[in-house]
């Protein structure tokens, strides 16, 4: 057997703890996402000691599923896996296709997932280097992305939408910086916040799922900032918080006359 065959088999019996104990449905998604090229992604991962142990699935997202990882320190890391199926390249799409950054890269589904992973990984560098709180990117490789894990050992942190806020003002206030220290800091537009893509902890929200996010001078990020601002505005209204109007969140957001950055 060769080196390349013996990695392989040793990774599927690794993960193959993931595909057990499944429904139809869940045992044909594991299936998608460990498949062969995935799994040798994640040995490189492993050979250059990035990671020591895949263990299971924290979320199941439209483009990929987060698993919990670990180095060889025990320290926990988040990996995400990104489909590769014909569904998934038709979503992530026009969003890499339409991005001055990734000028060139279009058609090939291949290429346009690979993209797409790295858009992420670059738009939570921008982000970070910006001071937004968004999980540390590590590193990535073909469909994989691994990046810091948000949570503790009970578990990983809740999504927005299943927390009572103690302070409903002062999240929002730190998501709406969100929005427009994105725009006028690190130059993008999420284009898909809400309360399901924002993470509760005891320090405060965090954001995550920036694949999509584009920088503002793309032909179309004025609309999605005004979605974003909306579906915020939207969220708090209910949680009681003391919202302003879509219009002067906007206006404070294109204020910023600083420059543009590709």
């Amino acid at each position: 057997m060769s080196s390349y065959e013996e990695a392989y088999a040793y990774l599927e019996r690794r993960v193959d703890a993931l595909k057990t104990n499944k429904t139809g449905d869940e045992k044909e998604t594991e299936a998608e996402v460990f498949d062969k090229k995935t799994l040798m992604t994640i040995y490189e991962f492993m050979k250059d000691g990035y990671i020591d142990s895949v263990h299971y699935p924290i979320s199941t997202g439209k483009e990929g599923n987060v698993f919990y990882a670990t180095d060889e320190e025990n320290e926990p890391m988040a990996l995400k896996i990104f489909r590769t199926s014909t569904s998934t390249f038709k979503r992530v799409a026009k969003y890499v296709e339409g991005d001055p950054r990734f000028k060139g890269v279009t058609g090939n589904r291949w290429k346009l997932i690979y993209a797409w992973v790295n858009k992420e990984f670059k738009n939570l560098d921008r982000y970070m280097q910006a001071g937004i709180p968004v999980p540390e990117p590590i590193t990535f490789a073909q469909n994989c992305l691994l990046m810091e894990y948000i949570g503790d050992e009970t578990g990983p942190a809740p999504q927005l939408k299943d927390v009572v806020l103690e302070d409903p003002d002062e999240t929002y206030e730190d998501v709406l910086s969100f929005i427009i220290d994105g725009w006028q800091e690190a130059h993008l537009v999420h284009g898909d916040l809400s309360e399901y893509n924002i993470l509760m902890t005891e320090d405060g929200p965090i954001m995550i799922d920036v694949g999509q996010a584009m920088t503002k001078d793309h032909y179309n990020a004025k609309e999605l900032l005004e979605r974003d601002i909306h579906n915020i505005n939207s969220f708090f209204r209910k949680r009681d918080a003391d919202v302003v109007t879509d219009a002067e969140v906007l206006e404070e957001t294109l204020s910023d006359n600083g420059d543009e950055e590709e």
